[in-house]
């Protein structure tokens, strides 16, 4: 176990934590080079498009170091502050992590939230200053920011390039050197941390885990704690870049193993695996329970394809363990699934990755967030209230309380005043402003999440001219003046397109929707109204104009009388064709309700 060493990397997005993956499989000859590609561990065809790492993927190293042979097990992680439940996972399973540092860019938001949650778990940190080469790396005051935020020596810091290769030598030696060997007894009972787990449609269930204490072997008959259920280890084996099958996996080391589980429900990421016969008396003390930030609704677009839908959700949520989904029904989209997302990107990599992987076309309602209801019957009783159809009559209403965040923000120093207007245009408080360095400033604002939800992102980086950077903890709930717009498409309630909005914004926010939907929604053969409403009031209207069918064409000269017959016999049908007449709304619609401010 001594020769074992199990590391993750963490960084900002778009520091370098892929490419730096890559030049230690080739430096350690993992893969060879007609292997070897850009992004090697980012095996999604979306990660590649984007550039971005979803999934947090783990891969087995050996590397000769001063005549010994050593095993190293790395757990590359995403950057994207969506992501961060896949690096509390990886963090879970290692015992050192590399803290990669852009030179160009200096310390990011999320570089210190990740760093925050690796300390959280008493990880040995190796800081990498990743980019040296660029011109613009600014290499001395970057150092110093590195050792100013973790308290470590100048010398302590290794300067490297991924992409050119200088200091991977270094990273290596630091990593056998500074990082303790796993502990662990190899006498106790089978003890080992499930950390992910993939769908394969051929072999079920591979589940990836780390083992604590014991070892397990092939075709030992093992049990999960959370779930109770006992399967047989069909195959173990460790992760290179195929599956490599062993007979056993100690104590302290990294694996997959394949039960032939067909369920995904079976499976839980955190929970334990230990001996059926001999189990273990505590379970692995998981890493954070996932809390979804964003609530949005997912429907088929066509109702039979609801358990196809069903499926593909559970598999997904396999391989993404913060996806929470459970069914719902919509007046307007029949049969679907209220799910929960950490962020904005999430939703996206989510409603894309059915599309590609299971060729599901889905229909995403307009996301918002968990609110808390209390009624001036029961003040002290709260209800959820995940969808705005569920919040109770307002007559009835006591308060309704929000979600509130910290949201820490880094910036420089010219942007300071753009990014606080924005903020506070999003009922932000600012409770702190700290000068990291003359150029960069950290921002604290106490914001409601409903306010970030949809375009917040987008805008900062708009004007901040992608110089800002944005991490956020939750703080939790506080009263709110918040009021239910309705939209009614030709009288009738569209509860898809319902949204709880600040009282002070309704308005505003009302007369954008109605605008925005009059010009997605086909025109008809008769008039349609849009309409916004708090309760029975309306707020707002616009209307789509019906398409004039000219009925009068087949009549020329003759009596005015005839042509008046003919248009009063088309009103009669356009009056009818109002009252059965049903308006489709087209998928843009639902879309296009988030991007008000374009």
């Amino acid at each position: 176990m001594k020769n074992i060493r199990n590391f993750c990397i963490i960084a900002h997005i778009d520091h370098g934590k892929s490419t730096l993956a890559d030049r230690l499989l080739e430096f350690t000859g993992t893969v060879t080079d007609r292997e070897s590609q850009a992004q090697l561990l980012d095996s999604m065809d979306l990660e590649r498009e984007r550039g971005i790492t979803i999934k947090s993927h783990a891969i087995q190293m050996n590397y000769t170091y001063k005549g010994e042979e050593y095993v190293l097990n790395l757990i590359d992680t995403p950057g994207h502050v969506d992501f961060s439940y896949e690096v509390s996972r990886s963090i879970a399973a290692c015992e050192g992590a590399l803290l990669i540092v852009d030179a160009a860019q200096s310390i990011q938001a999320q570089t210190i939230s990740n760093l925050y949650l690796a300390l959280e778990n008493d990880l040995e940190i190796i800081p990498v200053l990743n980019k040296v080469d660029l011109p613009s790396a600014n290499v001395e005051v970057v150092t110093d920011d590195i050792v100013e935020l973790l308290g470590c020596d100048i010398e302590d810091v290794i300067p490297a390039s991924a992409k050119t290769g200088i200091g991977i030598e270094e990273i290596l030696s630091a990593i056998i050197e500074r990082i303790p060997p796993p502990k662990g007894k190899l006498d106790a009972p089978l003890r080992a941390l499930i950390f992910d787990s993939v769908y394969n449609p051929f072999r079920g269930v591979e589940t990836y885990f780390r083992v604590i204490n014991g070892s397990i072997k092939k075709g030992q008959h093992i049990k999960f704690v959370a779930t109770g259920k006992d399967y047989f280890a069909d195959e173990v084996g460790t992760l290179r870049l195929k599956q490599e099958p062993k007979k056993e996996i100690k104590a302290g080391d990294v694996g997959y193993l394949i039960t032939g589980i067909k369920e995904a429900r079976e499976i839980k990421v955190g929970d334990t695996i230990t001996d059926a016969k001999n189990p273990t008396t505590e379970a692995v003390a998981g890493f954070e329970d996932v809390k979804p930030m964003v609530f949005a609704g997912i429907y088929p677009v066509d109702t039979e394809d609801y358990e196809d839908l069903r499926s593909s959700m559970e598999k997904l949520q396999l391989n993404d363990a913060s996806l929470v989904f459970i069914p719902e029904s919509s007046a307007a989209l029949g049969f679907g699934f209220r799910c929960g997302f950490l962020g904005m990107l999430h939703l996206e990599i989510i409603q894309e990755r059915l599309e590609r992987e299971f060729d599901m076309t889905v229909i995403t309602t307009v996301p918002n967030v968990s609110y808390h209801a209390f009624t001036h019957k029961n003040p002290e009783t709260k209800i959820l209230v995940n969808n705005p159809s569920d919040l109770p009559d307002p007559s009835s209403l006591n308060r309704v309380e929000e979600p509130y965040i910290k949201a820490s923000i880094i910036t420089k120093s010219d942007f300071v005043g753009q990014v606080m207007s924005l903020c506070i245009d999003k009922r932000g408080l600012i409770t702190n402003q700290n000068y990291l360095t003359p150029e960069r400033v950290e921002l604290t604002f106490d914001m409601p999440l409903a306010e970030i939800v949809f375009d917040f992102y987008d805008r900062l980086k708009t004007v901040s001219k992608g110089y800002a950077s944005f991490d956020y903890s939750p703080l939790g709930m506080r009263a709110s003046k918040l009021v239910k717009v309705d939209v009614l498409l030709n009288g009738s309630i569209v509860d898809a397109l319902s949204a709880l909005l600040h009282a002070d914004n309704a308005y505003d926010i009302g007369k954008k929707m109605c605008e925005k939907l009059r010009q997605l929604i086909p025109r008809q053969q008769f008039d349609i109204p849009i309409q916004a409403a708090i309760g029975a009031k309306i707020i707002s209207r616009e209307t789509v104009k019906a398409l004039r069918k000219d009925v009068t064409a087949k009549c020329y000269g003759g009596d005015i009388s005839r042509k008046r017959k003919l248009l009063e016999k088309q009103k009669k049908g356009k009056k009818r064709m109002r009252l059965v007449g049903n308006v489709e709304i087209p998928q843009e619609a639902f879309m296009a309700v988030l991007k008000l401010n374009d």
